[in-house]
């Protein structure tokens, strides 16, 4: 004899004073919730890729020095595209973006290259600069 003999027939207990809980409210008791908030985020941040940025060699900062001072003394301004390396501000590495436009100068003082649109872009970030005209 089992000590649960006396109540094991007896019908499903349901209260006269409260309605039934829905199956949508008994779902959710069960729902999975995020013991860790933010995990899944920080594994997507781990897994995300990053470029190294690549080192110019003399000759190949002379050429592009070259370009830009050709593109600075023509009038009007050309479109160019301008390669640059773009630093992660969460991990090490960044990946590389171009920009298309005209330059419109060159801050010496705060060594950037300023294109219209107010694109302000690192000079020694640069990797490459493409026209037409070059």
């Amino acid at each position: 004899m089992s000590s649960y003999d006396d109540i094991i027939n007896l019908p499903h207990y349901r209260s006269s004073t409260r309605k039934p809980m829905s199956m949508e409210a008994r779902a959710a008791q069960f729902a999975p919730f995020a013991a860790l908030s933010g995990h899944e985020d920080a594994i997507a941040e781990t897994a995300r890729f990053t470029d190294s940025s690549i080192e110019l060699t003399e000759d190949e900062y002379r050429e592009l020095s070259i370009k830009l001072m050709t593109v600075m003394s023509m009038s009007p301004k050309p479109v160019v595209k301008i390669t640059y390396f773009c630093r992660d501000s969460m991990k090490p590495g960044g990946m590389y973006k171009t920009e298309t436009g005209c330059v419109v100068k060159v801050d010496e003082t705060e060594s950037l290259l300023v294109m219209d649109g107010d694109v302000k872009i690192p000079l020694d970030l640069v990797t490459g600069i493409d026209g037409d005209f070059l």
